[in-house]
């Protein structure tokens, strides 16, 4: 059985990649991952907006320092004596790909133009094999339409295309009106992928402090589910690679996203929920299941089951809810 895969021109020996998440900073978790059979792995996210606090607080110590210290201030270290988040990301890129035999794709979140140029060629420089673009804009003006929202992604793409060279990946959300003409935006101006969906922190009313409060990202099966459909209807559409993140559990679910389109599976909450030796389980339940059904390849089952492969389509759609009322005896 061959189970190999491409995923941003990448080689890879399944479709199972851990996604981005804290669990990359542990080297161990890493090598047990690979270990249990990921194909490739996605750093956690390095974020600009951190990297500046960080850089703003050593100025500041700096700064403290020289004016209590005065004839002393030549002993006081410099900016490069400190280390940050940004050192740390690079040298935890380094590692890994010193130590893993897989692929190692590098997260970048910016809050500027010069701030994802600069640092998405550090990456590169470090030795990250891609780059997934961990891009989220929060449109709160009421004048800016659409279409201005998806030129700001596409914008950020062809400025980064053109400053770095290893493939680029987009993770999208699910907020925009016509996924599929913005997913085709991008491959024109030179993703080599798409990650569907991401998922974000969203505010919360605390009805005891009256204050907002975060809660934390997860997955359900209705995530999935819309994660489907995406995956599904894109796949005949475009030709970058299609990777899916939310909600896979096992590998019947990820078997479902591959026979929807997708070039690769992510997986992230159940590897917290089990360990990271779970990926094995999951890998094997996948092979179980496609030599049940009769499938030799991951090739051959791809796509089997998207939009343009089914005989109804509306099967995808949304004329599929009246169905389902209907069946229902709503």
């Amino acid at each position: 059985m061959d189970i190999s895969t491409q995923y941003l021109g990448l080689d890879l020996k399944n479709p199972l990649v851990p996604s981005a998440s804290p669990m990359m900073k542990s080297l161990d978790s890493v090598r047990k991952l690979e270990d249990a059979g990921a194909a490739a792995i996605i750093m956690h996210s390095l974020f600009e907006e951190e990297i500046s606090h960080e850089h703003e607080e050593v100025m500041l110590l700096m700064e403290q320092q020289e004016l209590s210290h005065g004839e002393g201030s030549h002993f006081i270290p410099t900016y490069e004596d400190f280390a940050n988040g940004l050192d740390a990301y690079l040298e935890q890129i380094q590692r890994l790909k010193s130590t893993l035999e897989i692929p190692v794709i590098a997260s970048l979140n910016g809050i500027s133009l010069d701030g994802w140029i600069d640092n998405g060629r550090k990456l590169e420089e470090a030795g990250a094999d891609a780059l997934e673009l961990n891009v989220y804009f929060i449109t709160t003006d009421s004048n800016q339409s659409g279409a201005e929202v998806e030129d700001r992604y596409t914008s950020l793409l062809r400025e980064l295309r053109e400053n770095v060279s290893i493939p680029i990946c987009m993770k999208l959300s699910s907020h925009f009106s016509s996924i599929p003409h913005l997913v085709k935006q991008l491959e024109i101006n030179g993703a080599a992928g798409v990650s569907l969906f991401n998922c974000f922190y969203q505010p919360d009313i605390s009805t005891d402090t009256l204050q907002v409060i975060p809660t934390p990202p997860s997955s359900s099966e209705t995530d999935m589910l819309l994660r489907m459909r995406w995956i599904a209807i894109l796949y005949s559409q475009v030709g970058l690679s299609l990777g899916v993140t939310g909600g896979v559990k096992n590998g019947n679910d990820a078997l479902k996203f591959l026979l929807a389109g997708a070039d690769v599976v992510q997986l992230c909450t159940i590897l917290f929920e089990k360990g990271p030796e779970y990926l094995a389980q999951i890998l094997t339940e996948l092979k179980v299941k496609m030599a049940q059904l009769g499938f030799d390849s991951i090739s051959e089952l791809k796509g089997s089951i998207s939009h343009n492969a089914v005989k109804d389509r509306q099967a995808f759609e949304r004329a599929q809810y009246f169905r389902y009322l209907t069946v229902q005896g709503r």
